[in-house]
């Protein structure tokens, strides 16, 4: 078993996708062409600032799909994995035992990509142990945070990035 380093974990907002109401399915939304054009743009400046990631996760709707195949793109993670936890009203709780797996292989750059509240509701928890609907993660945002082992990340985890996108662009 490989000695656990802390996890570099990126929570990446889907970028802007079609208005809520306009798809039967709320989960086919797309982004829109901005959105697309905007996630782009801040998947250039990510490998710009040197950021890459060892596994990629994604929620299974389309608009955080097809986020995450424009990191890809932009060559900042080798892999993608659709995760079902990272859907609306996921559970951190039901998602850190995969954490707990993922790190025993001694890997350290982990992305997820989700939605809001979702995504800011985990990072609160992984940082204060609780939700105050304080923080936000906007649409092509990022919220980076430094992770120990998973079954002592609840309340433990170090804040090292939130930024909009506007301060990436």
């Amino acid at each position: 078993m490989a000695l656990s380093i802390p996890t570099e974990l990126y929570l990446i907002r889907h970028g802007i996708a079609a208005e809520r109401g306009t798809y039967a399915n709320d989960g086919d939304r797309p982004l829109t062409a901005q959105g697309d054009a905007k996630t782009h743009r801040v998947a250039t400046r990510l490998k710009h600032l040197g950021l890459r990631f060892e596994a990629l996760l994604t929620s299974p709707l389309v608009r955080a799909r097809q986020t995450a195949d424009i990191l890809i793109d932009h060559g900042l993670s080798p892999t993608i994995e659709v995760c079902d936890a990272l859907a609306p009203a996921g559970d951190l709780a039901t998602w850190l035992p995969w954490l707990t797996l993922w790190q025993r292989t001694g890997k350290t750059q982990l992305a997820l990509v989700g939605h809001e509240p979702d995504l800011s509701q985990w990072a609160q928890l992984l940082v204060e142990g609780q939700i105050n609907d304080r923080w936000i993660l906007k649409k092509a945002g990022i919220i980076g945070l430094r992770v120990p082992k998973a079954e002592s990340a609840w309340g433990n985890s170090y804040l090292i990035w939130l930024s909009p996108p506007k301060f990436l662009l």
